[in-house]
This record gives C-alpha cells, structure tokens and sequence, in this order.
C-alpha cells in the first residue's frame, strides 16, 4: 500500500508541473497532502498509536484541509484563475519533472542511510517532490503558484523526514507545520498586498517599480 501511496505523490507531482489552472493545483496540493498525511500509518517503528493517530489527523487536516482552503480564499481575493505566462511552459515543466525524478533516485542510491527504510522508493519520492516543489517556485510568475510550489516543497521534506527520524516524529512534524505557516502567512501577505497595490499577482512585473521609484524622485 506505501508503494502505491509513492506512485500517487508522482503522478501528483506530475499533474502539478501540467497544470496551469490554480483550482487544479490546490486541489492537487490537498491530494498531496492527504496522501502524504497516512503515510506513518505504513511505516514500521515503535511509535505509540496515540501519538501516531495524533499526527496523522494534525497532517490531514492541515494538508489536506486547512492551507488548501486558504489557497482557494486567497485565489478568490485576488481572482486568479490560471498561470497565464509561467517561465516555463507546461510541456518543458513534465519533463523536467521526469529528470527531477530521475535525479532523485540517482541521489537516493548514494545516501548513507544507515538503518531501513519502509520502502526503497519513499527516500527518492521525497527528494523528487522537494525538487518538483522548488521548480514550480521558480519556474512560475504568479504568486499563489509559487506559494503552491513551497506546500509541495514542504510535502517533500516532511515525508523525507518522517521516514527517517521515526524515533522523533512529533518533533519533526511539529518542525514542518511550523515552516508552513510562517511561509504561508508571508507569502499570504504578499499576495494581498500585491493585489490590493497593483491590480495583478505576477511577480516578474514588480521589476517595473525599479523604473518607476527613479521617475517619483524626478517629479518631486
């Protein structure tokens, strides 16, 4: 079941790099997380089943339910629909999703991991969201779009560090949470500001005020 639960964050992963519609990327970003949010209920180590019932609940709902929902009210404030000029187009973006992959088991195979994993691939699925996470960050104009590539970042890195500090697995998602929302509550700002300020969210237009400020100074 954890290997199919792998191949699930992948595809998302995929479908995510594909995808030019925010609706469709918070809703992937929600799958994600509900996905990634069961996945220590497949995980071998002695973690005591209030504690992991606890963290499993605490993920999906922040996941799964809490920051999607705030994705979606912020996409209705500022009334975004689409990733209209992305870096990088859709197709480009798939495949470097499908090398981001690959690298992802080329670095896996040389960590030195010194106790088991689940499953062979859950280490190069976390490298590979992390990475995809970090593309869409820069590879998107739109500032939801990129606060959507840090929550698949932070999937990444959560489900990398769940699998191997099993012994400490509060700690680490406590760690995580605590990520997510400093850089949600951020990034939140900076998208209604943006908004409210200059009428749109993309990013690669806010070089404008460097032409702009000299122009103020002249006239004053």
């Amino acid at each position: 079941m954890l290997d199919v639960i792998l191949m699930l964050l992948v595809l998302f992963n995929l479908f995510s790099l594909g995808s030019t519609r925010i609706s469709a990327s918070i809703r992937v970003v929600a799958y994600q997380g509900a996905a990634i949010g069961v996945v220590p209920l497949f995980l071998p180590g002695k973690i005591p089943g209030g504690i992991l019932v606890t963290i499993v609940l605490v993920t999906l709902l922040v996941k799964a339910g809490i920051l999607p929902w705030f994705l979606r009210y912020a996409q209705k404030r500022v009334n975004v629909r689409r990733e209209e000029k992305p870096f990088v187009g859709a197709s480009a973006s798939i495949l470097s999703g499908v090398a981001a992959l690959g690298t992802a088991f080329f670095i896996s195979s040389r960590l030195p991991i010194p106790f088991a994993v689940a499953s062979p691939f859950i280490v190069p699925v976390a490298l590979s969201v992390s990475l995809t996470g970090f593309f869409i960050i820069i590879s998107r104009a739109e500032a939801l779009s990129q606060v959507i590539g840090y929550l698949i970042l932070e999937n990444g890195i959560y489900l990398f560090g769940i699998a191997l500090l099993l012994e400490q697995p509060l700690l680490v998602e406590l760690g995580m949470l605590l990520d997510v929302f400093v850089g949600i509550f951020v990034m939140g700002i900076t998208v209604f500001h943006i908004s409210r300020e200059f009428e749109h969210t993309d990013t690669s237009r806010l070089s404008g005020l460097a032409d702009w400020l000299p122009e103020v100074k002249r006239s004053e």
